[in-house]
């Protein structure tokens, strides 16, 4: 979570050892995780400035364009950035798209999620990860960059994206819950037993190069349909909430830290995941270094 600002490292007080950081206090992490062996980093910004288009989130000063160029700057091609477009930490509202009366406009989104694609992609990011879940982004997005000499960029599509209670952490380290009502009306349905077979299919006909499916932990078997009805590479976010109750109940003396996580990943894994997305990649580092 990189935010405006100087010299901050703000642990996130519903995702323990997990911070915010000011560019200017950066290195810290990265450095960190070079020495961990872990190379691989997803970034989300939080701004100063917010409105109802988020125009930080495509302004090629924009927080996370900083970072990807400083990180560029600094490290060269040690680290292989992912970058999270979405509009949700940017806009007043808290909600992934521009507003029509008290509803997500689809369409005109699209609009706005491809400018963000496309200025994450010329600030030096390796692979672009949409996450508002409108109708029809990948194939603006592939579009865009396309038409951009950017035809080597990945697209990793949040395709399987549920309501869910598990994010509930990650709104408050990114100030983007909605001000009003819920994402519901774009995001998935968890009652639905295979509503996800639309949303892979509609994403990889529109050139998306990976899939996702978030949450993880409560959607194992979802990732194993996925993972029977596609060839691309399956990836898996281990969400905020997820996260946060192993470390609480790590920290009460509940479970043991270590084996329970342990056992999470290869049930995500197992169930077939190619690529884990997790907060405990640090301690994951550290065990298995052992």
């Amino acid at each position: 979570f990189i935010c405006d600002g100087e010299n901050i490292k703000s642990e996130i007080e519903s995702m323990p050892e997990q911070y915010r950081y000011s560019l200017d206090r950066l290195n810290e992490e990265l450095d960190e995780l070079l020495k961990l062996g872990i190379t691989n980093v997803l970034l989300f910004g939080i701004p100063n400035h917010k409105d109802e288009i988020g125009s930080q989130a495509y302004d090629e000063n924009g927080i996370v364009q900083k970072a990807v160029k400083h990180i560029r700057k600094n490290y060269q091609d040690k680290f292989l950035i992912v970058t999270d477009v979405c509009m949700c930490e940017y806009t007043s509202h808290g909600h992934c798209g521009i507003l029509h009366n008290h509803d997500v406009d689809n369409d005109k989104t699209l609009e706005y999620i491809a400018k963000i694609a496309l200025s994450h992609a010329k600030a030096g990011a390796d692979i672009i990860a949409p996450s508002d879940m409108m109708d029809g982004r990948i194939g603006k997005i592939r579009e865009v960059l396309d038409n951009n000499n950017f035809k080597d960029i990945p697209i990793m599509a949040y395709s399987v994206k549920y309501s869910s209670a598990y994010y509930g952490p990650f709104r408050d380290a990114a100030d983007s819950a909605p001000s009003f009502g819920d994402r519901k009306t774009y995001q998935m349905d968890f009652r639905s037993y295979n509503n996800f077979y639309r949303e892979v299919e509609a994403d990889t006909e529109e050139g998306a190069d990976f899939i996702m499916v978030k949450p993880a932990m409560a959607y194992l078997d979802v990732i194993k349909s996925v993972s029977e009805v596609t060839n691309l590479p399956i990836v898996a976010y281990n969400v905020s909430g997820e996260y946060s109750m192993v470390k609480a109940a790590a920290k009460n003396n509940w479970i043991d830290e270590e084996k329970i996580v342990m056992e999470n990943m290869y049930a995500i894994k197992r169930a077939g995941a190619d690529i884990i997305i997790t907060y405990h990649a640090k301690d994951i580092s550290r065990w298995l270094s052992k």
